[in-house]
């Protein structure tokens, strides 16, 4: 194997997952670089050096515990697993209070909580591998532990669901427990549902992927393993059809999915849905637009360096980064990608299996999804999210997860590594306002955001004194954006536009700036922004390393220049597109010019709000 062999970096390299075997073989390549750690307890899977929030021993057992949501389904459809017998010693030691591979005992909001949920859904589906070879002994001390994480306070959002899977399993295996908790959790679950099967990720104004890979993720699951709660099931699914045609605008139509939100490090977890919806017997869409979705998106994710050297999935998007991560992300958290592999539990000849691939059914109109605040656009290899923000207090780079005006899968988006050093920012998808040329401030909350139309309209305010009204507009593929800026001090302002991927040094690359644009030609990619009214300056800025989601190494056209004290109103045109013919016509053709008091007018008398906007529900 040579030094630069890509199998080092992704184990799935090289398959070409186009059919159930394929898939098959993903699952057991991806989970083979896990077993040299083990410990000899079989309890702890310790990938690295890095910490989390959470103590060492719970950061082990995710690396034991998540690798579940994957296994499980593969032996429920027939699938050979040679390595039972490290899990039951695993899940024994792991219980024991008495072994020095403890996990530790259960207080209060715990990440525990977090990964019982999979030990329960192995229960249940598979009690004859993980629970019924133990002695009475070991019974008794998982039985322990199990109640134990049941009876604690569970976060209110999708945490509520780990509860819920644990008791499936707790039922399966015939331990008592109270059945009320049960109950009481999936009804608390009820008050995060917004409408048109969309969910809030809790009590925040938040929706994000915590809604497919979660909410609906989970809902699926319970409506398939309940006993005795039809209603309810028959109902969670018909959210879940609902769902899923607006989710497939999340995705492109090679199979990248919209990075949006915390938690991107699970990667493949994003397509998950679709396995679930197979799962769960729900043909939302013709079962061969379900299969393409998932396969391509699994095929996506094959051709990207998401693994460290030795096969080991690593903390990070498109490749190892911990930039973009969150602080409660330990070495073992990426493997809840697995969730994807649900569907290896049907057989072979279900009709998610048996169906043709067929394509995305995207075309060039844009489609307005008001639950998350989105206006979606289609173009090759792409699908564009015009965003209206969301709330993300508390977050890592929580801005540029949530707030920024728009989000691409082909390009990602950049976070951004140092706050006091304003001329260095990326601010990809972004507007900094600086009043110092070295602090800056972007959009981190809205005051008020709204649809009307195909277009967006936001407040907010980056100083308490300072307002901003931003209008969002397609013009697929440019997209439209209009800042009304009132100050009472002079500000200096950065506009950027897409950050696409740059070679080592410079070769393939050309760039052309100017009074009011700025257009970088790049080997793969051209991106371009456009001052319409032809003010600001441009810059092709080369971001520090490591700052996109996608590429290591990125170039973003920018628009800069002074704000003065009183009203502003700045128009920028965005574009970007492979290169090629279609990109050199959008160029030539040039963006159309907004009417901002047609604009205005629109939204005075048609607008409503953003779904993500509205108050969170009481929790009395």
């Amino acid at each position: 194997m040579s030094a630069f062999d890509p199998v080092r970096f992704n184990p799935m390299w090289g398959n070409p997952l186009k059919t159930r075997d394929d898939v098959r073989r993903a699952f057991e390549d991806s989970f083979a670089p896990l077993l040299p750690y083990f410990s000899p307890g079989g309890a702890r899977v310790r990938l690295d050096a890095t910490a989390a929030t959470f103590d060492r021993a719970t950061a082990d057992l995710e690396g034991f515990a998540r690798p579940l949501w994957g296994i499980v389904p593969f032996v429920a459809g027939g699938g050979e697993f040679p390595h039972w017998e490290l899990y039951r010693r695993g899940l024994a030691n792991g219980t024991d209070p008495e072994h020095p591979e403890y996990w530790g005992a259960i207080k209060g909001i715990h990440q525990q909580l977090v990964e019982m949920a999979a030990i329960g859904l192995a229960l249940r589906m598979v009690p004859q591998h993980l629970w019924e070879p133990l002695d009475a002994r070991a019974k008794a001390n998982v039985a322990q532990h199990l109640l134990q994480a049941r009876q604690q306070s569970y976060i209110d959002n999708n945490w509520k669901f780990f509860r819920v899977l644990l008791d499936l399993g707790l039922e399966q295996c015939g331990i008592e427990f109270d059945r009320q908790l049960t109950t009481d959790y999936l009804d608390d679950l009820e008050r995060f549902y917004i409408g048109d099967g969309w969910y809030r990720d809790g009590n925040v104004r938040q929706v994000d992927h915590y809604i497919p890979f979660a909410m609906q993720f989970y809902s699926l699951l319970y409506s398939q393993l309940q006993k005795g709660d039809d209603a309810r099931a028959e109902r969670l699914a018909e959210r879940a059809r609902q769902f899923a045609g607006d989710f497939q605008h999340w995705f492109d139509d090679e199979g990248g999915v919209l990075p949006f939100g915390r938690s991107l490090t699970y990667r493949y977890a994003c397509g998950a849905f679709w396995g679930g919806l197979a799962y769960a017997g729900i043909e939302a869409l013709p079962w061969g637009e379900i299969k393409g979705h998932y396969l391509r998106h699994l095929r996506w994710w094959s051709k990207q360096p998401i693994a460290n050297r030795d096969g080991v999935l690593s903390v990070g998007y498109a490749y190892p980064n911990l930039f973009m991560s969150e602080s409660y992300n330990s070495a073992g958290s990426p493997y809840w990608a697995f969730k994807a592999f649900l569907p290896l539990a049907l057989p072979a000849d279900h009709p998610f299996w048996t169906a043709e691939e067929l394509p995305a059914a995207h075309d060039a109109r844009t489609v307005v999804l008001r639950h998350p605040g989105m206006v979606m656009m289609h173009t090759p290899g792409n699908v564009v999210a015009l965003a209206g923000g969301q709330q993300n207090a508390g977050l890592r780079a929580g801005p540029e997860k949530y707030s920024k005006f728009v989000y691409s899968s082909r390009y990602a988006f950049s976070v951004e590594v140092h706050d006091g050093a304003y001329e260095l920012g990326a601010f990809d998808g972004m507007l900094a306002l600086s009043d110092d040329r070295r602090h800056y401030r972007v959009r981190e909350d809205n005051a008020t955001a709204r649809i009307a139309g195909d277009a967006i309209f936001a407040r907010w305010h980056p100083w308490r004194d300072v307002k901003v009204e931003t209008w969002l507009k397609p013009a697929s593929p440019w997209h439209i954006r209009i800042h009304r800026i009132t100050t009472p001090r002079k500000l200096h302002a950065t506009e950027g536009g897409f950050a696409i991927p740059r070679p080592d040094g410079t070769d393939g690359v050309t760039t052309g700036v100017g009074t009011g644009f700025a257009i970088t030609h790049a080997p793969t990619d051209v991106s371009a922004i456009a001052d319409l009214r032809g003010e600001r300056a441009g810059r092709n800025y080369l971001a520090l390393p490591n700052t996109n989601l996608i590429s290591a190494r990125t170039i973003v056209p920018q628009l800069r220049g002074p704000i003065p004290e009183g009203v502003t109103v700045l128009m920028t045109a965005v574009m970007a597109l492979p290169a090629g013919e279609e990109a050199e016509a959008a160029l030539k053709l040039g963006p159309p010019v907004p009417d901002l008091a047609e604009l205005e007018g629109l939204f005075a008398w048609a607008s409503i709000e953003i779904s993500a906007m509205h108050p969170p529900k009481s929790t009395s």
